[in-house]
């Protein structure tokens, strides 16, 4: 690669730099905080339709066996963290993190730094190094250099980050780590319309893909294969062609961002969260009954009502998928006032198609609210109002919930969610051993370990009817 240093190169000496020393103990607690989750929620999707096509796939194209694929197998690095992170991204109930511009899942890029820490024989504090580096890159980029509203989906970035984290894992030299992230910013620019318009499964696996092709462009990098040096100012690069111009000082960063991520409470939409918590707050105060409800009106910031409340991304009220029903903030607060949670049960196809949810969606309506949109992203606040047949009104303001940066979630509450959506697959005394695991990290564990738990953990049920 040219040793000019361009932006990739300073990128590529940030992760080289980094070390878990540069972790503080509340980063360090909040990785494996994040870590239990995303590994809770990949545990959840086993069963699911798409993440059991990926796995008959990687059956069978084979692959030599140095990296576990969860629920027990091994195969190459690449095609276990496309099947591994396809299973923490389809529930769509892994973490957060707002930008003015952005928002992304860090948690995504979990499937490629845990194959390539494995994949080299690393220890915890090597592993939780990495995935602060990917989450760094991956949040910062959000902050800097957003992509949506170019029409470009925020996989884009994931391109880079999922990179730099697996260069991490492996032990890369700057230069290598510079050419990793080049070739998979290059190669991987996600369009925006996977989450636009009539929804389809790439929705849930356009990041897996990405990150398990990120982690085969640092495997080349590793091996000598160099990807463009000017990736990000040069003609036709990521500035010139995507982004517009950003600054980001590498050299004055820390791994300190995945304080500013959030975990979801609910298995919905992440700008769905308060509104959902909110919902359920009045259903439980009022004793109100979904079938007397007229309307209900959510007063809400801008960025949730153009994704999922019916403005420039689409209609919202013609429901008929999980994809499109997770996505679709009148189906999820529909169906938590009728049914009283939104779990991963909500998004059965037979509750999709319920004559209940589908009439009672239609007399829910969202609108944008110009001082809630100055307010986010660090808020995320919102109003819901609910009229019933008898004349009643009942509301609420809303300005965060349990899980959002100005009330985070306990290690206690994570694990209470790790637990309800492991137990189908894993029984008592495994789901203790992975959240050991998970929480001894930092003792530099090998990633082996954590592995071997892993592939412990099994099927123990038929796909989900929402997939066949």
């Amino acid at each position: 690669m040219d040793r000019r240093p361009t932006k990739v190169c300073r990128l590529g000496e940030f992760v080289e730099r980094a070390t878990f020393a540069d972790l503080s103990r509340n980063a360090r607690e909040q990785l494996e905080l994040r870590i239990l989750d995303a590994v809770g929620c990949a545990i959840g999707a086993m069963g699911a339709g798409p993440p059991l096509r990926i796995r008959a796939l990687v059956a069978e194209l084979g692959g030599t066996p140095r990296c576990t694929l969860l629920g027990g197998g091994r195969t190459a690095p690449d095609r276990a963290a496309l099947y591994n992170a396809a299973l923490v991204r389809y529930l769509d109930y892994n973490d957060s993190y707002l930008a003015p511009g952005e928002t992304c899942h860090p948690s995504d890029n979990l499937g490629a730094v845990l194959a390539a820490a494995e994949y080299a024989g690393a220890d915890g504090r090597e592993l939780l190094t990495a995935v602060a580096v990917a989450y760094q890159v991956q949040c910062r980029l959000s902050d800097e250099a957003p992509v949506r509203r170019r029409g470009f989906d925020h996989v884009t970035h994931l391109a880079y980050s999922a990179a730099a984290g697996a260069a991490r894992a492996l032990g890369l030299d700057a230069e290598s780590a510079a050419n990793a992230m080049a070739i998979a910013g290059t190669a991987l620019v996600a369009l925006r319309v996977t989450r636009t318009g009539a929804l389809s499964h790439w929705k849930g696996l356009a990041a897996p893909y990405a990150a398990s092709c990120a982690l085969e462009a640092a495997l080349l990098a590793m091996r000598g294969i160099t990807g463009p040096a000017e990736v990000f100012e040069g003609n036709k690069g990521f500035e010139d062609a995507i982004a517009g111009p950003f600054e980001i000082d590498w050299s004055k960063e820390g791994l300190d961002r995945v304080e500013r991520t959030i975990v979801k409470r609910y298995d919905a939409e992440v700008h769905s969260q308060s509104t959902l918590e909110g919902v359920l707050e009045l259903k439980a105060m009022h004793a109100i009954d979904p079938a007397t409800i007229e309307r209900v009106t959510i007063d809400t910031f801008d960025v949730a009502y153009h994704i999922i409340g019916g403005g420039e991304e689409g209609g919202k009220t013609s429901i008929g998928t999980k994809e499109e029903a997770d996505h679709s903030l009148p189906y999820m607060v529909a169906v938590a006032l009728l049914d009283g949670q939104v779990l991963p049960a909500q998004y059965e196809p037979q509750r999709i198609r319920r004559g209940d949810v589908q009439r009672l969606l239609r007399r829910i309506f969202v609108r944008p609210d110009e001082g809630f949109s100055r307010r986010f992203p660090a808020e995320m606040p919102c109003r819901i109002t609910i009229s019933t047949a008898d004349n009643r009104f009942h509301a609420i303001e809303k300005r965060d919930y349990e899980g959002f940066v100005t009330r985070p979630m306990s290690w206690a509450a994570v694990a209470a969610k790790f637990d309800e959506l492991a137990a189908p697959h894993a029984d008592e005394t495994l789901r203790r051993e992975i959240r050991n695991a998970v929480r001894g990290l930092k003792d530099r564990a090998p990633v082996a370990e954590l592995a071997r738990l892993l592939a412990r953990v099994g099927v123990g049920s038929q796909p989900h009817e929402s997939e066949e």
